[in-house]
Formats: structure tokens, C-alpha cells, sequence
């Protein structure tokens, strides 16, 4: 696994983790990354510095963590909770609407459509990490999505 800092062409900035390096350019490529502020597909590595633990010596408190963009070396703009909730919700409906819920299926549907045997068309669901990467090693892009599905209940 491995983390990227990424920032979209709104100046966003978010970090998302990927499987590999080469995970990441297919997803992509397929415009399956997006940004969580605002959608957007338009998405490239941004500097990104590593964390370093201080000494064992040094005092153990944690050291906050920059709000500064190192891409752009600019104050990265930041999203009121409210705003981010109201973001997601958009997010969840957009995905609901446009998309078919294939359940605990995801994984089988997204292989059959990937090898031809299935129409494509866009599915969301939900899949086991052992499966989802599965996908990602057979060149299958999944990303996942940051709700859990609604389930409905009797």
C-alpha cells in the first residue's frame, strides 16, 4: 500500500491510499480518483513530505500537522465539518442515483463486466479488501467510496 498527497485542479488538497503506484495511474486514467471537496477528476501527485519521528530523547508529544500545502506552498483551504458532511451527502446521492447497488456481489460483477461477459455501466456495492484486491492486481479499477451503503431493513 501506499499513500499519496494529491491536489486537484481547484487546489484541493487530500491524501487517498493505493495499492501501487501503477494502482493509481490506472484509476486514474479511468477518472476513478476524484477529489472529496469538490468532484473532481483532474487530480496529480502533490509533494509530500515523509513523517519523522523525533529522537527517543525528545519530548513525546506529537507534533501537529501542517496545514500547508506543500504542492503549492500555500494554505491548503480547509472545509467545515458541516460542509464536508453536506459534500458527502451530495456524493452518496450522486453515486445512488447514477449507479446500480449490487450488494456483496461488487467484486463478481466488476470481474464479469471487465471481461465482456456483463454490460458496462457503473455499480457500486461492497467487497471484501481481499477481493478489492484482487481486482486492482488484475487491472480491474475499484476505488472505494468514502459511505457505506444504505442497507435497508424490514
Amino acid at each position: 500500500m501506499i499513500k499519496y498527497a494529491l491536489k486537484c485542479e481547484n487546489g484541493h488538497g487530500f491524501e487517498s491510499w493505493f495499492q501501487s503506484a501503477a494502482a493509481f495511474d490506472s484509476l486514474k486514467a479511468a477518472h476513478m480518483v476524484a477529489c472529496p471537496d469538490c468532484g473532481s477528476a483532474d487530480v496529480a501527485k502533490a509533494l509530500m513530505a515523509p513523517p519523522v519521528r523525533p529522537a527517543r530523547k525528545a519530548a513525546t508529544v506529537p507534533a501537529a500537522e501542517p496545514k500547508v500545502s506543500m504542492a503549492a506552498g500555500e494554505a491548503a483551504p480547509e472545509m467545515t465539518p458541516e460542509a464536508r458532511e453536506k459534500a458527502l451527502k451530495a456524493l452518496r446521492k450522486q453515486v445512488e442515483a447514477n449507479s446500480d447497488y449490487v450488494g456483496t456481489s461488487f467484486a463478481k460483477e466488476a470481474r464479469k463486466m471487465h471481461l465482456g461477459e456483463s454490460p458496462e455501466r457503473s455499480i457500486y456495492g461492497e467487497a471484501s479488501a481481499q477481493d478489492a484486491k484482487a481486482l486492482l492486481e488484475d487491472g480491474i479499477p475499484v476505488a472505494p467510496l468514502p459511505f457505506r451503503p444504505t442497507r435497508k431493513s424490514n
